[in-house]
């Protein structure tokens, strides 16, 4: 049986869950409305927990008009479209992934990446506006993270915060430069580099303002936990 269904304009591999371990997800951006809106029937044909990334506002209207009988939760600030399955209920969630942000101009990136943690079924810890301008901030809210399976950094200008944390905790830091800074930021590569150069054996980056990518990983992550499963 074919793993992909011929939509014209998108070939929908339907076979990426068994082997990746999560579903296809929609890229939105440069698509159009009507393409992201016929890829989600189609997935609603299959029964399948769709989710879509970087969907305007536009877009977003749209796709909630059209698919107003379906159950759905669409994120203006992350730009995320999740579409449920038929008789959705909640499950229990596997594994702990904490989302830590810098600041509150990261929070489109932090939310992605979060809305991406809650898809792959994780619970999702989600911290905000604690940077190294004030390290106190931080400090009063490690007892939280310390338990986590996974840590999503996500912060933009020098991009140090990642490396802080690192040092606070045992398990994978996921770091996510943002293209949020200064001129000499140089829309997220001052942080992309800080990050890559981190002195934190723990700590690994994703690429600038990905935070579906954190997302997604650190939902493999926590997925295999041997503890929650």
């Amino acid at each position: 049986m074919s793993e992909f269904l011929d939509l014209d304009e998108v070939q929908l591999d339907i076979g990426r869950r068994d082997r990746c371990g999560f579903s296809e997800v929609i890229y939105g951006e440069g698509k159009t409305k009507e393409t992201i809106l016929k890829t989600f029937r189609a997935f609603a044909e299959k029964n399948v927990d769709a989710f879509a990334t970087r969907v305007d506002t536009d877009k977003g209207n749209f796709l909630q008009q059209q698919l107003s009988g379906h159950s759905f939760r669409y994120n203006e600030v992350a730009r995320t479209f999740r579409l449920f399955p038929i008789n959705h209920t909640e499950t229990e969630p596997h594994g702990k992934i904490a989302i830590v942000s810098a600041g509150t101009s990261d929070a489109p990136v932090a939310e992605e990446a979060r809305e991406t943690a809650l898809w792959t079924g994780a619970e999702v810890l989600f911290i905000q506006d604690v940077g190294v301008a004030g390290p106190q901030r931080l400090q009063a809210k490690l007892p939280l993270i310390k338990d986590a399976d996974v840590v999503i950094v996500v912060a933009g200008f020098e991009g140090a915060l990642p490396s802080v944390v690192g040092g606070h905790v045992a398990c994978p830091v996921i770091a996510v430069p943002t293209s949020v800074g200064y001129g000499a930021n140089f829309g997220g590569l001052a942080a992309l580099l800080g990050m890559l150069n981190s002195c934190a054996s723990n700590v690994t980056v994703v690429n600038i303002d990905a935070g579906f990518k954190a997302g997604y990983v650190a939902g493999l992550i926590a997925k295999r936990n041997p503890s929650t499963n």
